[in-house]
């Protein structure tokens, strides 16, 4: 069959092929390695996939044949049809990426968009000699198709952030909450703002491996940048106390400022079983007194403590 003859054959079979998104489907099958060839240039691809344009080519050659399969199942307006699972997958590094260059998701949107011009080109060489009717709907049906493209793209993006943030954000919680080796057998974790569920779970986990790696026998917690002790942050607090003695360690609480100590009075927290004591300074005396460690004040004349 000659070239001219293959072109009518392809937008008769287009045209009629079931509903105008099959049709599209069928287009989109038949025209893959074009359109991905176009699309590869595109920055939604090309900004991406850096390394070589084989890799920017092979991520919208998938893209295509993802979208293909939605329109065969003619399911172009649904997000969640089969085929876009795909894209997805496809597109998670896409936007992950493009977040990561500072990105931000109405550009993602606008560059999806940038995709439409070429591939309607094409479809619409493929059916210039086709019914207007036919051309009409296949058009729709392709505007349709790429809006919920852009759609699963815009929520693809949207996840990929809120994973990065969580990310980001328990990775702020690890460096806000650092164990710090004091003295042989002497760890101390120094607490900063506010302490929440979250938080204390960060902060009990990284005290306990402090006990196993350093062989702690004393964990100094200092409080004196918590700005409020209320219930919560007390049975936090406790909680971690516990876990610390189930490791073999005591637990000392420093920094009881007057004001949480009054707090703490108040709301009727009994912490009789916890060592506190008023500063790190006092915290690390009394854990050094416990080693039998001597201290000498230097600037008291020699006196021993």
């Amino acid at each position: 069959m000659r070239e001219g003859e293959e072109h009518v054959t392809d937008q008769a079979a287009l045209a009629h092929h079931g509903t105008s998104a099959q049709a599209v489907g069928a287009f989109l099958r038949r025209r893959c390695e074009q359109i991905a060839q176009r699309w590869a240039d595109e920055a939604l691809f090309r900004t991406v996939f850096t390394v070589s344009r084989d890799e920017a080519l092979e991520a919208a050659r998938a893209v295509v044949e993802a979208l293909a399969a939605v329109a065969m199942s003619d399911r172009i307006e649904d997000p969640g049809a089969p085929g876009f699972a795909t894209v997805r997958e496809q597109l998670a590094r896409t936007a992950a990426a493009r977040g990561r260059a500072g990105a931000t998701s109405e550009r993602i949107a606008h560059e999806v968009a940038a995709l439409r011009p070429s591939i309607t080109e094409l479809l619409s060489a493929d059916l210039a000699d086709a019914r207007r009717e036919d051309l009409c709907a296949s058009l729709v049906s392709l505007t349709v198709l790429l809006g919920t493209l852009r759609l699963v793209v815009l929520e693809t993006t949207l996840s990929s952030d809120e994973q990065l943030i969580e990310r980001q954000r328990l990775q702020l919680l690890e460096v806000t909450t650092p164990v710090i080796k004091l003295w042989t057998g002497i760890v101390a974790v120094p607490l900063i703002g506010t302490l929440d569920s979250a938080r204390s779970q960060v902060v009990m986990e990284s005290l306990l491996d402090a006990v196993v790696a350093q062989q702690a026998r004393f964990v100094i917690l200092d409080i004196t940048g918590v700005p409020t002790v209320d219930s919560l942050v007390a049975q936090h607090l406790m909680k971690t106390v516990a876990a610390a003695r189930l490791m073999g360690a005591e637990c000392i609480v420093s920094g009881i400022r007057p004001a949480i100590a009054q707090t703490i009075v108040h709301l009727g927290i009994d912490l009789g079983s916890v060592v506190t004591r008023a500063s790190l300074a006092d915290a690390l005396g009394h854990a050094l007194h416990r080693q039998g460690a001597v201290i000498v004040d230097q600037t008291a004349g020699g006196i021993q403590r």
